[in-house]
């Protein structure tokens, strides 16, 4: 693979390219991406922003606050975008001074969300579409790729229930950039305080390219950061009971991952604290590493998940925008997840409108 075949986009708007060097550490290959070694890599300076996807649910000031929290962060401006929804097809013609009304209405509502809090003295620009839903916030963040979206899992018609909505659903299979999914639990909170961070890694570059953005983020709260791995237990074929030397084998190689791990990520906590912030790295063994992680989010009472949209097995299923663990955490995680997906190239399609191939969690309960 040549040099430039591989190319990361991070938050906040920072793009590295070359070949990842890998550091071999008891056996296992594990990446060293030059995320953590910027002298390594040629960056340039981008132009972001953060858009809060509103509807007229009482959870949409929450979701507001966190995205004014996130770009006070990154420093970057923050758009309030709400899609009036068009009128049912049994109604032949939309009622002109209705449709006024509406839009006056939503004005004036995202007029008083548009004020950042305190100290900050920003004001959110303010954006109104109409159409479908998900495929204006689509349309719109599609002409705008370094965008960071940030919506709640559930709109003003699910907010009873669990899980993934189906705006959030058709968003997250079809949006282009990064997102950050606000949980209704975690919306209502006026004033959201990134205490602690959690950023699940798994030794791919992939996983370890959003370890920039979760810094910086941290450094601005003043946050401890949370580098979680999690060794999965190695599956054997079973067509009998295991013999002693097949569970010594197991016990051999979870031995020598764990090893491997704890190695990794001492190396990268070492290099993570040289910036001047508070990290912590925890190692841990499971046999299913997504109900792990979801478990280790509430013994830590993180307040930030930061993790990429795929890890280790996204080597293998290039056509699908999430991993496993980042499907699954959508709608297990108790805090807002901040879901960083690499940028698209030739050399990695990513078949975004493609419904049977994306790994999504499925829309409603749980």
């Amino acid at each position: 693979m040549s040099s430039n075949a591989w190319r990361w986009a991070w938050w906040p708007c920072v793009r590295a390219h070359g070949k990842m060097p890998r550091k071999t550490t008891g056996g296992r290959n594990m990446s060293t991406s030059n995320a953590l070694f910027p002298g390594r890599a040629d960056t340039q300076a981008g132009t972001c922003h953060v858009v809060a996807c509103l509807d007229r649910s009482e959870h949409a000031a929450g979701v507001v606050s966190h995205a004014f929290a996130i770009a006070q962060a990154l420093e970057v401006p923050v758009t309030l975008l709400q899609v009036l929804e068009g009128q049912p097809a049994k109604e032949m013609r939309p009622d002109p001074i209705e449709w006024d009304l509406r839009r006056h209405e939503a004005r004036r509502t995202l007029g008083k969300l548009a004020a950042a809090p305190e100290p900050s003295t920003t004001i959110a620009e303010i954006k109104l579409a109409e159409g479908a839903t998900a495929e204006e916030i689509c349309r719109f963040t599609c002409g705008q790729p370094d965008c960071l979206l940030v919506l709640g899992t559930q709109g003003e018609n699910g907010a009873s229930q669990k899980g993934i909505g189906g705006t959030a659903h058709n968003v997250l299979e079809r949006a282009p950039g990064s997102i950050l999914l606000v949980p209704i639990a975690a919306s209502v909170a006026p004033a959201p305080s990134y205490r602690r961070i959690l950023v699940p890694v798994d030794g791919s570059t992939w996983a370890e390219s959003v370890i920039p953005l979760a810094a910086r983020l941290a450094k601005s709260a003043q946050a401890e950061l949370i580098l979680a791995h999690v060794v999965p237990t190695p599956e054997l074929t079973e067509t009998r009971p295991l013999e002693p030397r097949d569970l010594e084998l197991q016990r051999h190689v979870v031995e020598r991952n764990e090893a491997t791990a704890r190695a990794y990520l001492d190396h990268v906590r070492t290099y993570v604290a040289a910036m001047g912030l508070t990290v912590r790295a925890i190692s841990m063994r499971s046999e299913d590493v997504r109900a792990a992680l979801a478990g280790l989010i509430r013994a830590e009472a993180a307040d930030l998940v930061v993790l990429s949209a795929r890890g280790h097995g996204g080597r293998h299923h290039m056509d699908v925008p999430y991993g496993s663990v980042a499907a699954y955490l959508m709608t297990h995680s108790p805090v807002p997840m901040l879901i960083v997906r690499p940028s698209v190239t030739a050399v990695e399609p990513m078949v975004l409108a493609n419904v049977q191939n994306a790994r999504l969690p499925a829309v409603g309960p749980v």
